[in-house]
């Protein structure tokens, strides 16, 4: 996919002022201030264009003036920005862009701390779909901003057959089967037990998943495919265990909690007056 494409800034901004911000009508029309936003805990800084799209939707001529890069690490207390322009249009903007920002952040810097875990190994940290709705594109840019991979982005753009698929096509073959003559997108299956391992081997998927493996099986997985196909592990997957599942030699591992769990970094907006407003 590309991105970054903050298309839906406007809907949200929508959903926030509705018929219009009554609060920053106390500020006189025509006031000009300086906002400087700042990050209370360290950080991988994301989701810039986000921030300064919605300000653009508001006042084209605000200026948003950036003091860190994008996917750049920082410690608690860093100055991230400063911004520039009609008062009214910062105040009626600052919820929605710090929003934004703080949600973007915290999927980028959860996803460089996955990411560092597994350094050295062949194996890939994936997202999921377990994403909030309207911000799927954003949190997919989130995560390999941060480090780790995106998995497909919908259910357009790759086949992947679960548990439910199979019971309803009949079997792994026959769900397999019907996929390739349906599509040529990469082709994912999910097992369950070792017996559905071998029922997928046999049927030639580009990828299985492994789901909710232990660490033995996982070995023996790798071992009895040889390479034949992609292998992905999935669930019940912790900070505390991604290491030893990347080192059993698994291709993937596909991580809900990348943007499923999203703990809002805590940053903080403050506007001052210009000198002689």
């Amino acid at each position: 996919m590309s991105y970054p494409n903050p298309i839906n800034v406007q809907a949200f901004l929508d959903e926030d002022i509705g018929s219009g911000d009554i609060t920053a009508l106390i500020i006189p029309k025509f006031r000009e201030a300086v906002a400087k936003v700042i990050t209370r805990e360290a950080m991988v800084c994301c989701g810039q264009d986000w921030f300064n799209a919605v300000f653009k939707a508001l006042r084209p001529d605000l200026q948003v003036q950036w003091h860190v890069q994008e996917g750049q690490w920082l410690e608690a207390n860093t100055l991230l920005c400063t911004l520039k322009g009609n008062a009214r249009a910062l105040l009626t903007g600052e919820r929605t862009a710090l929003n934004l920002l703080q949600t973007l952040s915290a999927i980028a810097t959860q996803a460089r701390i996955y990411a560092k875990k597994v350094v050295g190994t062949d194996c890939k940290v994936l997202d999921t779909r377990k994403t909030i709705p309207g911000l799927r594109d954003a949190q997919k840019y989130a995560v390999a901003c941060g480090g780790c991979h995106n998995h497909r982005v919908g259910l357009y753009d790759g086949i992947l057959i679960k548990e439910n698929h199979i019971m309803a096509a009949g079997s792994i073959a026959q769900a397999i089967a019907q996929a390739r003559q349906i599509s040529d997108k990469l082709l994912e299956v999910e097992v369950e037990s070792m017996v559905e391992l071998d029922q997928a081997i046999a049927a030639k998927p580009d990828r299985i998943m492994l789901d909710n493996f232990s660490i033995p099986q996982l070995q023996d997985a790798v071992k009895k495919v040889a390479g034949r196909c992609a292998l992905e592990a999935s669930g019940n997957i912790l900070l505390s265990n991604i290491r030893e599942i990347a080192e059993t030699g698994v291709d993937y591992i596909s991580i809900g909690a990348l943007t499923k769990n999203v703990h809002a970094v805590d940053l903080s907006m403050r506007i001052v007056l210009e000198e002689g407003a």
